[in-house]
């Protein structure tokens, strides 16, 4: 008997008519059990391409692609041109922030960018007892030793913010922002400019 799962590319499973779908897999898992339980290469391959026949399943691929960048952040020419201007400009418009931070990820180095906005946030605490749990989360998470997002800073740096935790204030935080943001103006900036994500804007 022929394999009914050899069958299932010619049916139509555009949604919302899955149904028949469903009812041939169920159908031909009660046919062959031992087959279905333990699918070969061949079937899987069958399977993965009637999931990749689904137009949903294509969904917001383009999002990902430098090439659409300006499509998916709707940024104009003379706005990308901006943000060449400097570092400080580019940061300070919400469109330039995420181009740069979507940049940062392809270098595996985005743990800069949200360190600098975990400061700029912290700087924002409205009273004093926003601002231990806000310092402790900061400091666990890009400062200390083995650090999930540790940021890259000097023993000096790492110690005097570290000691000004005991008392935390809103400038707790300046010096090493000031160095990750020096870091990223000087070694990342410079770097995004010339990405073809950032060109494809201009």
């Amino acid at each position: 008997m022929e394999n009914p799962l050899l069958l299932l590319p010619q049916l139509s499973i555009s949604a919302p008519k899955d149904k028949a779908y469903y009812k041939a897999m169920k159908s031909a898992m009660k046919e062959e059990p031992h087959k279905a339980s333990k699918p070969g290469a061949k079937q899987k391959r069958n399977r993965l391409s009637l999931l990749l026949q689904k137009p949903e399943f294509h969904e917001g691929d383009h999002l990902g692609k430098p090439g659409n960048l300006a499509k998916a952040s709707s940024v104009s020419p003379e706005e990308a041109v901006k943000w060449g201007e400097s570092f400080d400009k580019l940061l300070s418009e919400k469109a330039g922030l995420d181009a740069f931070t979507n940049f940062l990820k392809t270098e595996f180095s985005e743990e800069n960018i949200e360190f600098w906005m975990a400061c700029e946030d912290y700087k924002k605490s409205k009273s004093a007892h926003e601002l231990l749990p806000k310092a402790k989360t900061i400091f666990e998470t890009f400062i200390q030793k083995d650090a999930p997002k540790e940021v890259n800073l000097d023993f000096q740096t790492k110690e005097a913010t570290s000691r000004s935790l005991g008392q935390p204030v809103r400038s707790s935080f300046d010096a090493a922002q000031s160095a990750v943001y020096r870091l990223m103006e000087q070694d990342s900036f410079p770097r995004f400019l010339r990405s073809a994500a950032y060109r494809g804007l201009l």
